[in-house]
């Protein structure tokens, strides 16, 4: 299959509007058609496979994926393991992209390799004029950018070509089956196909991406709606197969299909909208497909920002909140506003095979079953830098531990343990009443209903990052949770 990787040299933009997912300004909102980018200078052409090759090198480090709230649009940051980074879209025109500077700079992200441009709505390329114009004069600049070729003829678009031509960044056409090299990690593009889909419309010939590191995967399919899913489907049907999916569309009914998600078979699906989304977003179908499915569902309007981080077996994820995530009861959860800097904390570790039985949640927090008969223990902290000299504040060091249940926990005879398998197990007798928490600190001390001490004589967890294991007495592993 011939694939054309065009550097975009001539840019045009002509003022009519756009048809987009958002709520438009009058100089944001119009007719649907989109005329196509103008393309000149070298176009080499290329050779590809329809076929993903999933090449990434053995896993070294981890790949860390940031979903970050920015209400009723979009941005994805990534990081791979030699820091290499990419973002994905960047957020809404009405914030002129400063939620996803703001993050981005409290995250010293310095430069953007890769900057990808699923498609040309202003809810996706809000902030691509400023994000171009701070990382072209006061960091470390932009490698290259990735579009798909189809123009919106709105301000925000020419805003957008403009900063391109200013400042002479790199710009690639990218369709199917191009490259696009991200170090130690295997990238494929899946969408848009050639020719494009329905008369060029921009939702279905989003940018789609498969991100693989190790066991792991992450798919990323834009605004694609129900044509281009099934294009997918038919072209790529189980090598679509993914840990964790981004709903397409902002959990729009269009989108997220019954047929897409039988062939991915995500372990959890992240929706980004907003929670007074004026169009309902996520709709109830979707919600509906995903509790059919019993897939976990992370909405970035309750649980706040979302970060996976992957070893390349499992994937952990952290929110800012632990909302629920049963997908029914997603809207119960308390909203968080975009641009709130809570940190994140972990609340679940799934299993990130692609191949095979991948098997139930290791461990979740916030709505999801823990693996556990009761589904009632989960981590709500770990303490793992003490503060001082870690060897000689031994109690400043501590996991803590709740019950999630409505019931009391039994825990004895219970252990926690590490990645290094050093171990700790709960007294005989010991329960953790309902909505109660307990600590568990490394150094000596008389136990109680609230505190435990494990009375090692030197550190356990991992300033740098471990993994918290609980394991009953008749020896089921109960939840694994890792922490960076």
């Amino acid at each position: 299959m011939i694939r054309r990787r065009s550097v975009l040299i001539g840019l045009f933009v002509v003022l009519v509007a756009l048809s987009g997912c958002v709520g438009l300004t009058q100089s944001d909102a119009g007719p649907t058609d989109s005329p196509s980018l103008t393309v000149s200078g070298d176009q080499p052409t290329l050779t590809q496979s329809a076929t993903p090759t999933r090449t990434a090198t053995t896993p070294n480090g981890t790949l860390d994926v940031h979903f970050i709230n920015v209400g009723q649009s979009a941005s994805t940051l990534v990081v791979g393991p030699t820091n290499e980074t990419m973002l994905i879209d960047s957020g809404d025109f009405r914030t002129d992209g400063e939620h996803v500077l703001q993050y981005l700079k409290q995250h010293n992200i310095s430069r953007i390799d890769h900057f990808v441009v699923t498609h040309a709505d202003a809810d996706h390329i809000g902030g691509n004029a400023a994000i171009i114009e701070y990382y072209e004069t006061e960091a470390d600049g932009i490698g290259a950018i990735y579009d798909p070729g189809i123009a919106a003829s709105t301000q925000t678009y020419e805003a957008y070509l403009d900063a391109v031509e200013r400042h002479n960044v790199t710009l690639y056409e990218t369709r199917e089956g191009d490259p696009l090299p991200f170090d130690g990690v295997s990238v494929d593009v899946l969408g848009p196909p050639d020719p494009y889909l329905d008369d060029r419309d921009r939702n279905e010939n989003s940018i789609v991406l498969t991100l693989t590191y190790g066991e792991t995967r992450f798919l990323f399919t834009g605004d694609a709606e129900s044509d281009q899913e099934q294009y997918l489907v038919d072209s790529y049907d189980e090598t679509l197969r993914a840990t964790v999916l981004k709903a397409g569309h902002h959990g729009s009914g269009s989108s997220t299909g019954a047929a897409l998600l039988d062939a991915v078979g995500p372990r959890a699906v992240v929706i980004s909208s907003a929670n007074d989304s004026q169009y309902g977003h996520p709709h109830e179908a979707v919600l509906q497909r995903l509790a059919d499915r019993s897939i976990p569902a992370y909405w970035t309007a309750t649980h706040g920002n979302v970060v996976l981080t992957s070893g390349g077996e499992q994937v952990t994820i952290k929110t800012q909140e632990a909302a629920p995530t049963d997908p029914l009861s997603i809207r119960d959860g308390t909203p968080i506003e975009p641009g709130a800097t809570d940190p994140v904390a972990p609340r679940a570790t799934i299993n990130g095979s692609i191949t095979g039985s991948q098997g139930p949640p290791i461990a979740t927090d916030g709505g999801t079953a823990t693996g556990n008969e009761d589904g009632a223990l989960v981590l709500d902290d770990v303490h793992a830098d003490a503060a001082g000299d870690d060897r000689e504040n031994l109690n400043g060091e501590y996991v803590v531990f709740r019950n999630a249940g409505d019931e009391s926990l039994d825990l004895g005879g219970w252990t926690v343990a590490d990645a290094a398998d050093h171990t700790y197990t709960v007294p005989d007798g010991f329960t953790l009443a309902p909505n109660a928490t307990v600590t568990l600190h490394t150094g000596n001390g008389t136990d109680t209903d609230s505190d435990l001490y494990w009375e090692a004589g030197s550190p356990i967890w991992n300033n740098g990052g471990d993994t918290v294991i609980v394991t009953t007495a008749d020896g089921e592993e109960v939840l694994r949770e890792g922490y960076t």
